[in-house]
């Protein structure tokens, strides 16, 4: 007679394919990342340590702290602009409208297009129209910054628009039979009932589109590649329009001898977009409404 086997070692037998994966894909390599920030290498065998050296050099490097600086202004437009949008498109098209399914799948197809396509489709539509006034996306970085917000709000709305349509419909239909009975009036519905009762929507898409901005990349390279270009005090090549990912991918790959310090951009990178995103989550779930 056979024995039956212990459910903790099916558990075991599930778990172990994929947190071996996990290892091998996501945490030896981090690790590794880690320790290289404080090499300097060409190659992973060829690593020498060299301490804190490249992370002093990276928070010397003018063009990442300009990177910083126009990635932080961006994130703060974007989030705010992408979650307005979302929101409003989510509340319109859950008022029984007409044809709302069609709008939903409409709104949503830019977030299947891939960002460097989009970037480059946006690059001609915006430098065809800037080109009757005589300029261009690398020519002026006001233009560079406003294309990527509007080229981020109309991929990432859509997606967001269908976690808040989700949030509009979970809300119990007798808060609002309540809200009417005490003589409340759709603008006090909205944000005495709704907007609470949705709080743990705005969570997710906050965090969504705050870790979605910070991480920027394709798009970034796409449509103006970092440009405009200046040149600084120092002499160094500062670019107006370049973000934090695009800077690290410039400084790993454009020399050899500088992949320790784009290594420790990678290693400072992470870092603030952690503890920026756990503060969030932080701050939006603490004011959750317990159902």
């Amino acid at each position: 007679m056979f024995r039956k086997p212990k459910r903790k070692l099916y558990s075991l037998i599930f778990v172990l394919p994929t947190f071996a994966a996990f290892i091998i894909g996501f945490i030896y390599p981090f690790i590794s990342g880690v320790y290289l920030s404080f090499c300097k290498f060409k190659t992973t065998s060829d690593a020498k340590f060299v301490g804190l050296d490249n992370y002093v050099k990276a928070f010397h490097d003018e063009g990442f702290l300009r990177s910083f600086w126009f990635t932080a202004l961006f994130v703060v437009v974007s989030v705010i602009l992408i979650n307005l949008i979302a929101f409003f498109v989510a509340y319109a098209l859950t008022l029984g409208i007409r044809g709302s399914n069609i709008f939903r799948t409409v709104f949503f197809m830019p977030n299947l297009i891939g960002g460097i396509i989009l970037g480059y489709i946006w690059q001609l539509i915006f430098n065809g129209i800037l080109q009757n006034y005589g300029t261009n996306l690398a020519l002026d970085a006001r233009f560079g910054f406003w294309g990527l917000i509007i080229l981020m709000c109309w991929q990432q709305a859509g997606y967001m628009m269908i976690i808040y349509i989700a949030g509009f419909q979970s809300v119990p239909a007798d808060l609002y039979e309540a809200a009417r009975i005490d003589g409340a009036d759709k603008k006090q519905v909205l944000t005495n009932v709704t907007i609470p009762m949705m709080m743990p929507s705005i969570t997710i898409c906050s965090f969504l589109t705050l870790t979605n901005s910070f991480k920027l990349f394709d798009q970034n390279l796409a449509l103006t590649g970092g440009a405009p270009g200046v040149v600084s005090d120092s002499g160094s090549m500062i670019y107006q329009t370049q973000m934090m990912a695009l800077n690290i991918y410039n400084t790993f790959y454009a020399n050899q001898n500088s992949r320790g310090v784009g290594q420790s951009k990678a290693v400072i990178f992470f870092v603030i977009v952690v503890v920026i995103a756990l503060a969030q989550l932080y701050l939006t779930r603490k004011k959750e409404v317990q159902q």
